[in-house]
């Protein structure tokens, strides 16, 4: 039996959709909503494609069932940035050539976002362990670890400005 979920998704109030029981989070995303930022990559939350913001933490949206957002705060890539202006962990993607094929991007960057919230001047070693469960295949991380680096460095230079 399907129930009606209602959600606020990347600042939109009430989002409401019919969903089946048994359709995950990251299907809903994608295939109600259209966010398809948020990738399907391997089923099982290990490569972290499909990480989302859920009331504030970072999560692995693939195991995840859809019914189970009723009432939640979800962000996706999607809602980062603000009036086209690029979040700086986004601009740092893109200033540190942090990505390659682009798959592993959004998650990667989801995840950041609550490592630098946890880790406001993060070391190297700590951007590396912090994002230990999101996969690339592509880059080899240096560029992704100076992408957050630089994107810690853009935050705390905005902090206190209003």
């Amino acid at each position: 039996m399907n129930r009606t979920i209602s959600t606020t998704v990347n600042g939109r109030k009430a989002v409401e959709e019919n969903v089946e029981p048994r359709m995950l989070l990251v299907h809903f995303l994608r295939d109600r909503l259209g966010l398809t930022g948020t990738h399907v990559g391997c089923d099982t939350t290990n490569c972290g494609a499909c990480t989302i913001r859920f009331n504030g933490q970072a999560i692995k949206s693939c195991t995840m069932l859809a019914v189970r957002s009723e009432g939640a705060e979800i962000t996706t890539i999607e809602g980062l940035a603000e009036n086209d202006k690029l979040h700086p962990i986004q601009q740092g993607f893109w200033e540190k050539h942090g990505l390659q094929c682009g798959y592993c991007t959004p998650g990667m960057i989801m995840s950041a976002l609550q490592l630098l919230e946890r880790y406001p001047e993060p070391s190297e070693a700590i951007v590396r362990r912090e994002l230990e469960g999101n996969l690339c295949r592509c880059t080899g991380y240096q560029n992704i670890v100076e992408a957050v680096l630089w994107a810690g460095e853009q935050l705390k230079s905005q902090e206190g400005k209003v």
